[in-house]
C-alpha cells in the first residue's frame, strides 16, 4: 500500500504553488510499542513552520512535517498494551519522527490519548501539543498542582491568545489560579476573557504598568510564550521573591540568570518533545494527561482551541495553514481534516 503525503522538499513561501508537494510513502509497520494510526485530523503549530523554514537546499526526499494529530488506531506494535486497533486517539508525536501530514502515522503509544468523545477529530486535533506544552509548564516546571483548589496565587501568562496560552489559561483556571493574560488586539483579549482569564493586559505596552493598573504589584507565576529576550528584564521586575518563571522560546542570546537571584526565583524551560526525544522514564505521563484532559473536555471543563478549519489535507491548504501562522494573527489554532479519499 503506497500511503499519500505532504511534505516539503526546499525551503519556499508560502505563497508559492510548490511550497508543499504531494507524496508517497512504503508501508508503514509498527515498531514494537508504536501504533499505526489512519490520520482523521490534524493541526498546525509554530513548530512546522520552523521546521519547514530550517530546510537548507533542495531535499531528495520530501520532509514531512505535522505535529497534533487526531485518528483511528488502525495496528499495534507487539508490545502494545495501551491502545488496540480501532481506538479513536489523539497526539503530538515526536519531533525525531516522521510527521503527521499523510494519509496514515507512527507514533509511540506512550505518548498518545484516547480522543475525548465529545469532540469531533478535528476538535481533537487542535488540542495535543498545546495540551502537552500547557500541562509540563503549569504543573511539572511552574510546580502548580494539577488538583483544582482555592488559592490566591496569580499567573501571569504572556502571550495568552495562541494555542499554548489558550489551553494554559484553562487549566490554570481549572487548577484555581488568578490569570492575567496578554493580549494586544480586540479579539484576542475577548478569546482570552472567554477561557477564564481574569484580566488582560497589552504586552505592546509596558507590563508593569500595565499590572500596577490592576492594583498587582507582583505576580507568583509567569508562563513566557513570546520573545523570552525580550520580556526577561520585566519578568524579573514583576515575579515574587522565590516565584517560578517557564518559558517556551528559545533566546537569541543568553538570559541574565543574575538577575533572579536577589527573589531566588526559579526559572525553567518547556519543550513538550523532550520525553520522546530522549526515551525519558516518565515519557508515558503525556499518555496519562492527555487521557485526564480528555475527561476534562468531556466533563465540559475544558473546551477545544479550534477555531478555524481550511478543509481537507493537501498541499494548497498545508500552504495556507502556514500563511496564517505566519501572519501572527492567529487566535486560538487552526485545523485540517484528512487526506481526501
Amino acid at each position: 500500500m503506497m500511503i499519500k503525503a505532504f511534505g516539503v522538499s526546499q525551503f519556499l513561501p508560502t505563497g508559492h504553488p510548490d511550497c508543499f508537494a504531494e507524496c508517497f510513502l512504503s508501508d508503514l509497520s509498527p515498531g514494537q510499542r508504536d501504533l499505526q494510526v489512519q490520520v482523521r485530523a490534524v493541526s498546525v503549530n509554530p513548530i512546522d513552520c520552523k521546521m519547514r523554514a530550517s530546510v537548507q537546499g533542495r531535499l531528495i526526499t520530501p520532509k514531512i512535517l505535522g505535529w497534533d494529530v487526531a485518528g483511528v488506531v488502525t495496528a499495534v506494535g507487539e508490545r502494545v498494551t495501551l491502545f488496540k486497533p480501532g481506538d479513536d486517539v489523539y497526539y503530538a508525536g515526536s519531533i525525531a519522527r516522521q510527521g503527521c501530514n499523510s494519509e496514515y502515522h507512527l507514533v509511540d503509544e506512550r505518548i498518545v490519548g484516547h480522543k475525548p468523545r465529545s469532540l469531533s477529530f478535528e476538535e481533537s486535533a487542535a488540542l495535543p501539543l498545546t495540551t502537552i506544552t500547557a500541562w509540563e509548564s503549569l504543573f511539572e516546571r511552574l510546580n502548580i498542582s494539577p488538583e483544582p483548589r482555592s488559592s490566591d496565587a496569580t499567573l501571569l501568562i504572556i502571550g495568552g491568545a495562541g494555542g499554548v496560552g489558550s489551553m494554559a489559561i484553562q487549566l490554570a483556571k481549572y487548577a484555581g489560579l488568578r490569570v492575567i493574560a496578554t493580549a494586544s488586539r480586540d479579539v484576542s483579549r475577548q478569546w482570552c476573557m472567554q477561557l477564564g482569564a481574569s484580566r488582560c493586559v497589552n504586552h505592546h505596552g509596558d507590563l508593569r504598568v500595565e499590572l500596577e493598573r490592576l492594583g498587582v504589584s507582583a505576580v507568583d507565576y509567569i508562563l513566557c510564550l513570546n520573545d523570552t529576550n525580550h520580556y526577561w528584564q520585566v519578568m524579573a521586575d514583576v515575579i515574587k521573591p522565590q516565584g517560578n518563571i517557564c518559558a517556551v522560546v528559545s533566546t537569541k542570546e543568553p538570559p541574565d540568570l543574575n538577575l533572579l537571584k536577589n527573589k531566588s526565583v526559579t526559572f525553567a524551560w518547556e519543550f513538550m518533545f523532550t520525553k520522546a526525544l530522549h526515551g525519558t522514564d516518565d515519557m508515558v505521563s503525556q499518555h496519562r494527561l492527555l487521557n485526564r484532559v480528555a475527561q476534562l473536555v468531556d466533563q465540559g471543563i475544558v473546551k477545544t482551541t479550534m477555531t478555524e478549519h481550511l478543509g481537507a489535507m493537501n498541499a494548497v491548504n498545508l500552504a495556507k495553514a502556514h500563511g496564517r501562522l505566519e501572519s501572527g494573527k492567529m487566535v486560538g489554532k487552526l485545523v485540517l481534516s484528512g487526506v481526501e479519499s
